[in-house]
């Protein structure tokens, strides 16, 4: 018996596609899709533009900058690293830089682009990219519907909170384990 590649898989039906609400925020609507084998069913979809984050190290890479906000989806404080939407046609490394200075009043210096993500990928088109900052330069405060409060965290207490269930989001989530396994992999610096 041979395994068909993926190639040659038949693919999802989506026999059409209604628009139930949609603003510049989100577009919500109902799919009618059918599986390779014949069920069909109704599907949510949910699309989303295109969001930008930040994980924004020390000059020493051994904090990052989070900010603290209350998500009321799921009722629970949580620390994240900044972001949100880039605009249409905006560059999204300079949405990236602008979205951390807002939500924070740091500048972030040397950003570089990580990775894409979908995290949602089976109900949501919601793109997520990932930028990382080697330090940061305090230019102003944040806007005041941003954030509660603003901290330079140490990435080992950020592990201890994401193990404990206290960081939740997944751009933070990331954002540490990339910092941490980059601490982890860098060469011992000089004393």
């Amino acid at each position: 018996m041979t395994r068909d590649s993926p190639a040659e898989r038949t693919k999802w039906i989506v026999h059409s596609e209604r628009v139930l609400d949609e603003n510049r925020h989100i577009r919500v609507s109902m799919a009618n899709i059918e599986l390779p084998n014949g069920v069909v069913f109704d599907q949510y979809v949910f699309r989303v533009p295109r969001c930008v984050m930040t994980a924004v190290l020390d000059d020493l890479g051994e904090n990052i900058l989070l900010i603290w906000r209350h998500r009321f989806i799921v009722d629970q404080w949580d620390w994240e690293v900044p972001g949100g939407y880039a605009e249409p046609g905006e560059d999204p490394a300079l949405a990236a830089a602008r979205e951390a200075e807002e939500e924070t009043g740091w500048r972030p210096k040397n950003l570089e682009f990580l990775f894409s993500y979908q995290p949602m990928i089976g109900s949501a088109d919601a793109p997520q990219d990932l930028y990382l900052a080697r330090g940061a330069d305090l230019v102003g405060e944040p806007h005041v519907d941003e954030a509660e409060a603003v901290r330079w965290m140490p990435l080992d207490e950020a592990s201890q909170r994401i193990q404990r269930g206290e960081i939740i989001g997944a751009a933070t989530v990331m954002a540490v384990l990339h910092a941490l396994a980059g601490r982890a992999t860098a060469p011992p610096r000089n004393p």
